[in-house]
């Protein structure tokens, strides 16, 4: 389990997070009250020992307290998405995973 604290870089357009001194990303694009999440980007050595999956829930718990509808493009969070149905909540009229 690892200690996560999310930053939203504005002027990057990502979700920033440190871990071990590196740098983990989600790309994002706000278009119209929807975030579209586009890449995720984790240092490797990170991707198989369940940080993007707390990465991930992290910020769409972070998001969940906006008002903004999330449409994800990354194939890393929509595969997420289906495995928590707690997040489908957050998807605009008509989006599904």
């Amino acid at each position: 389990m690892y200690e996560i604290e999310i930053c939203k870089n504005e002027l990057l357009r990502q979700f920033e997070t440190t871990i071990d001194d590196q740098l983990a990303t989600i790309e994002y694009v706000e278009q119209e009250r929807k975030i579209f999440l586009t890449k995720v980007s984790v240092p490797k050595g990170y991707n198989e020992n369940g940080f993007v999956e707390q990465f991930i829930g992290k910020v769409l718990r972070t998001l969940s307290e906006g008002k903004a509808r999330l449409v994800p493009t990354c194939p890393t969070v929509v595969a997420y998405m289906r495995k928590n149905r707690e997040f489908k909540k957050l998807l605009p009229v008509g989006v599904r995973v």
